[in-house]
């Protein structure tokens, strides 16, 4: 009997067995399924980049401009890529924390696919086509490329589709600070001709037309990082000898005042275009506490760059390759929340990225954009 019982249970455990993998490989397939969908619609949603050095991934590798501007030879991207890509750091930026795979350069040679979005910003650039002029591809250039990159993408999936893309997408600016900075480190007169605030108007209204003309195309998701005390800056504080490393005053005016233009005129967008939804960034007051309070946030030195020279490394040489060829390098850049006379280290970036992405926000984080349909 006993054998007789064994016998009978064998085709019956046999059956169980079978149909219980069937199960499982139905469960791992929808599960596989479902994964790849998510994949699939995190993948298509876009990040468009514009603004200045603080956010080009290597635009100016491939203009004539000068090494003042191109950030294309070592030390940069020593800490993470290990040769330089042209990013004003010592590895990568907030926008390569926030993106993956990373966003890649307009002017990038090889075969372009912009599903993903791209990167238009440019070293030096600035909203007004005067700022450093001809060396840099401004904002309104930025616009030009951008329209291209949405003829591209209307050939490639049809309007619908393309419409779809676009709206999802998000378009990230940290724009500005060269318009300010520009005047104290050039000949420049230009703010002899308009009180600050006309000044920061100009600035802002440049802004602004981009913005719309965004918009009109499709856009409805926008990310905003606002100014840096931009007289704390290593190389803004050497400019005033006189002033014995203190910040320079005039130009954090400038950045003081646009950021509070800035804050005023997104709410404004908000009421006027319909669907339009934003992230705003307060790089302003997230800098001003790691540099008044560096080992609070894992930092040894919240004032001098990792690699230049002159007091506070603020002389713009880092690399050898510019007007002043002597330049010292600190042996741990992320000891250091500034990586040259005007740049952040890596390390810092990622805490910008982590911030921007979760952080608390009266509008929406970037997370919340990304997230949202």
């Amino acid at each position: 009997m006993v054998g007789k019982s064994s016998a009978m249970a064998s085709p019956i455990s046999s059956f169980f067995l079978i149909l219980f993998l069937h199960l499982v490989i139905l469960l791992l397939l929808s599960t596989s399924c479902g994964s790849s969908r998510s994949v699939q619609s995190t993948k298509h949603v876009g990040l468009f980049i514009f603004g200045d050095s603080f956010l080009d991934a290597g635009n100016n590798n491939y203009i004539n401009t000068t090494t003042l501007d191109q950030a294309n030879f070592w030390p940069y991207g020593e800490t993470y890529f290990k040769l330089p890509t042209g990013r004003f750091s010592d590895g990568r930026l907030v926008s390569d924390f926030i993106e993956l795979p990373l966003i890649p350069p307009f002017l990038q040679p090889g075969n372009p696919q912009y599903y993903n979005g791209v990167n238009f910003a440019s070293a030096g650039a600035g909203a007004l086509v005067q700022t450093f002029q001809g060396e840099v591809i401004d904002l309104k250039t930025q616009l030009y490329y951008y329209k291209k990159v949405e003829a591209w993408l209307r050939h490639k999936l049809g309007n619908a589709e393309a419409k779809t893309t676009l709206s999802r997408a998000v378009y990230l600016f940290s724009i500005g600070s060269n318009d300010y900075m520009s005047p104290f480190l050039t000949n420049s007169t230009i703010l002899n001709s308009y009180s600050k605030s006309e000044y920061v108007g100009i600035v802002i209204g440049n802004l602004t037309s981009v913005i719309r003309a965004i918009y009109k195309r499709g856009g409805r998701k926008f990310g905003f990082i606002n100014l840096p005390p931009l007289g704390c800056l290593p190389g803004m504080r050497i400019i005033k000898p006189e002033n014995n490393g203190s910040c320079l005053e005039e130009v954090s005016s400038l950045a003081k005042l646009h950021n509070i233009a800035l804050s005023m005129l997104l709410p404004i967008l908000e009421k006027q275009l319909k669907g339009f939804r934003y992230s705003f960034f307060n790089f302003n007051i997230n800098l001003r506490q790691r540099m008044n309070h560096p080992s609070k946030y894992g930092f040894k030195d919240g004032r001098e760059a990792c690699c230049g020279t002159g007091k506070f490394r603020g002389v713009f040489s880092c690399g050898g390759k510019r007007l002043v060829k002597e330049f010292q390098l600190c042996k741990n850049p992320s000891q250091h929340i500034f990586w040259d006379s005007y740049h952040l280290t890596e390390r810092l970036h990622k805490q910008l990225a982590d911030q921007m992405w979760s952080g608390e926000s009266n509008a929406y984080n970037l997370r919340d954009l990304f997230q949202s349909l």
